[in-house]
């Protein structure tokens, strides 16, 4: 097999499978355990060594019972905007791109702030 499509996404060529669907945005380790031991594939078997049906298996369970990619990031979206328009204390933090979750903000929210592009210095 040359390669590995799942979910739009090009899985890497010679890693783990087990590893390799964390490249998927919305599967992360534990999910992705749970996946393999649903379709039943060995979570050591390499990406180039999956059969066609190893592949449709993967892709009907993905499709069947999680949301990733493209319909994960709208929702994510989608639900931030609703808190903004709602105007509550997530959705204003969101808003003024600040921390969401009671952490300090005078110091050390650089993360979430982002990086502001420098000023001239007034006379």
């Amino acid at each position: 097999m040359a390669r590995v499509r799942l979910a739009g996404v090009d899985l890497p060529a010679s890693k783990k499978i087990l590893w390799a669907l964390t490249y998927i945005y919305g599967i992360g380790l534990t999910t992705s355990k749970k996946i393999l031991e649903a379709t039943g594939i060995d979570p050591d078997k390499r990406t180039d060594d999956l059969t066609e049906s190893d592949i449709n298996r993967l892709r009907e369970e993905i499709e069947r019972k999680y949301m990733v990619e493209g319909d994960l990031r709208r929702q994510v979206g989608l639900s931030i905007k609703r808190l903004q328009e709602i105007s509550c204390y997530r959705g204003i933090r969101h808003r003024r791109r600040l921390p969401l979750r009671g952490q300090r903000s005078k110091t050390n929210a650089k993360t979430a702030r982002g990086k502001h592009s420098p000023q001239m210095k007034k006379k």
